[in-house]
Parts: structure tokens; sequence; C-alpha cells
């Protein structure tokens, strides 16, 4: 899958996709044991294409660099690459890439009783209450977050 870059924001690089190519991998299916290993984790059971995985409509989909800490109790760190689905209506609790006074971040929208609220994951950051005055939209909903598996072990 080719990457091109679109725009750099101070909290997130956006990509388009181009999702014309196919790779499909080797794929264990029935699952990779945690703790003592099985004789059949050694048999390959499918193949999978992260194009088909990750897009579910490939004209509203588009990828971002996270760069921040604000989500990090989520599991989205500072490096992450998400995967922005634009096609998909937000629900209370969803995670999502929005616009805010002229800037963008990805927080999880909140609604109470007084209104609309961007909550982030981090105890170090307030929540962004939304008023009829604010500047803001919803450019789409954060479905997977790719990252990698221990972050000292070389560059991203």
């Amino acid at each position: 899958m080719l990457l091109k870059k679109l725009k750099t924001t101070a909290t997130l690089d956006f990509y388009s996709a181009d999702t014309s190519t196919e790779l499909e991998r080797p794929f264990i299916e029935h699952g990779i044991t945690a703790g003592f290993p099985s004789p059949a984790d050694e048999f390959f059971d499918a193949s999978l294409d992260l194009n088909k995985v990750l897009i579910k409509n490939k004209e509203a989909t588009f990828f971002g660099r996270v760069k921040g800490h604000s989500m990090q109790e989520d599991g989205i760190q500072d490096g992450d690459v998400v995967v922005i689905d634009r096609s998909l209506v937000p629900q209370n609790g969803s995670v999502v890439l929005c616009s805010v006074e002229e800037g963008f971040t990805l927080k999880r929208i909140r609604q109470e009783k007084d209104g609309l609220y961007l909550v982030p994951a981090h105890s170090a950051f307030p929540s962004i209450k939304i008023t009829e005055a604010s500047q803001f939209s919803i450019f789409g909903v954060i479905t997977y977050v790719i990252h990698k598996v221990g972050r000292n072990q070389g560059a991203r």
C-alpha cells in the first residue's frame, strides 16, 4: 500500500492510500497462542490483504500519523498511524479526527446533558466543550491504529 502525504499540521500528518495494489500475506486465522505453543501454530490457514481489512470505503478513507500524547491511555501513541473513515457516522464514545478552531485533533466524543465534549485519554489534557460559538467539524471516525511494538527497537 503506497501512502501519499497530503498535508502536515501540528497534531497530524495526513496521507491518502493507494488501494490499487494487492499484497496477500500468509495469515494464521485461528489465533496465535500467547501461552504454551500449539503444534497447530506452525501452519498458515489463509492469506490476508491489509487493504481489504483496514479499508471498507476506499473513497472515504485516509491515514494520519499522530503527533502528541493526548490519546495515549486509549493506546494511540505519538507516531502511530491511524485509519480514518469519513463515511462513518460518529457515535457517542467514538474516537474522531476533528477540527476545532482551525486546528486538528484526535479525541473521543462524549455527548452529555449540557453539550458535546471532546475527551482526551490522558489526565494532563483537559476536555474541550463544544459550544454554538465553536468552529468545529468532524472529519472522520478512527477505525484502526497501527503502531510498532517495542518503541525502542529502531526507527518507525
